[in-house]
């Protein structure tokens, strides 16, 4: 697919997740880290004409310059903008002036792709990716806004995909060595997946599937939630602080635990692997069970090196490695810089990918990064344990 078409589908595809929501759907945030949809259409918009147009299409006309500040997100270098946690307050400019500004970006972008036939126009690969992110986070922003509602409203009205058995669960072995991971320049990457380099991994065994729901189960009705000693100290403030009893979306009924989907409230699928766990809440998991999380490293060799089943698209899978350079790791100048690198503080990493993961956006050495406190993001995990 050349770049006119691949830039038209994946345009296409965000305006397609939007398209069951309501214009009063796509205005509302549910939490300071959730953005409303509406946003999400404008901000992807930016970015292209930001960091494409502008530098490259000198008789690009500016659709609207107050957009600048309106939807730019964190990017310090291009200026002043909304504070995220206000971006619901945004009622104006309305959805379909919203749409009128992708019609607009959009027609400039293809009349330049077109005229640049052939030619490098650096950062159009990124600004896919981008939207890419933001198309899965349209879902993860919408399911927290529905989860609020009293309605319980669906986003999906189709009925949900009957979930098979889980497989039996064993331990796959992998030997002690020195390796390489990280992204070996073939490809798009984002910065933060390199330069590859080497790393001595100890002997170790990876669960071969993540966990599932009815797992996670006993460990709720073990009590885990109520026991200190299983959780660090950061995580028990927070079980605490946020009165946490089960998983996001997690509700006890009369007749058995439910959970809040895509497709509105269904009952509590325990095959399905467990999600919108936070990382305190995974940790504490894998200690009850008598295993750990596995690090980044560990991670990555696995899913190179054996053929597991699940290891990507299911749910993004937390391991224990904190976000942080690679060796040699050096930002991209200029306002994209801050992409990723000033994000290296206070994150965790989550490897694999989950089912709102845009396929073509999945890869080994992709590194999703939240903090260890966030679950509303479709984040589970997979056991790993030391061999000895």
């Amino acid at each position: 697919m050349n770049d006119f078409s691949r830039y038209r589908a994946v345009r296409q595809a965000t305006v397609d997740l939007a398209a069951p929501l309501s214009a009063e759907d796509q205005v509302v945030q549910a939490m300071a880290d959730a953005s409303p949809t509406k946003w999400h259409l404008a901000h992807t918009t930016w970015f292209f004409e930001t960091f494409i147009l502008k530098p490259n299409c000198p008789s690009y006309l500016e659709f609207d310059a107050a957009f600048g500040y309106l939807f730019n997100s964190y990017y310090n270098a291009i200026g002043e903008r909304q504070p995220r946690a206000q971006r619901g307050l945004l009622t104006r400019p309305a959805l379909e002036e919203v749409h009128a500004y992708r019609r607009h970006v959009d027609a400039a972008m293809e009349k330049l792709l077109s005229d640049a036939a052939g030619s490098d126009l650096g950062l159009l690969e990124l600004g896919l990716n981008h939207e890419q992110q933001h198309q899965e986070l349209i879902l993860t922003d919408i399911k927290c806004l529905f989860g609020t509602q009293p309605l319980r409203p669906a986003y999906l009205l189709a009925k949900p995909p009957e979930t098979l058995a889980a497989s039996p669960l064993s331990w796959i072995p992998f030997e002690e060595g020195l390796r390489e991971i990280g992204h070996d320049g073939i490809g798009f990457a984002f910065d933060n997946e390199g330069p590859r380099h080497r790393v001595f991994v100890n002997a170790f065994e990876l669960a071969s599937r993540p966990v599932t729901c009815g797992e996670y189960q006993q460990f709720v009705d073990d009590g885990g939630y109520g026991k200190p000693e299983l959780w660090l100290s950061e995580g028990w403030d927070a079980v605490c602080d946020g009165g946490w009893k089960a998983p996001l979306y997690w509700r006890k009924t009369n007749s058995g635990w439910r959970v809040f989907t895509l497709h509105g409230e269904q009952p509590l699928s325990s095959a399905e692997p467990v999600c919108h766990l936070s990382y305190f809440e995974a940790d504490a998991y894998a200690r009850w069970a008598g295993a750990r999380l596995p690090t980044e490293s560990e991670w990555e060799l696995a899913s190179s090196e054996k053929s597991l089943p699940l290891m990507f698209g299911g749910v993004w899978e937390w391991t224990q490695s904190a976000y942080l350079p690679y060796p040699g790791y050096q930002a991209d100048a200029g306002a994209v810089g801050e992409y990723n690198g000033k994000f290296m503080s206070s994150q965790m990493v989550l490897r694999g990918g989950s089912f709102a993961t845009p396929s073509g956006h999945i890869r080994p050495t992709y590194r999703n990064f939240f903090p260890p406190s966030a679950r509303w993001q479709f984040s589970g995990l997979r056991l790993a344990k030391d061999r000895v």
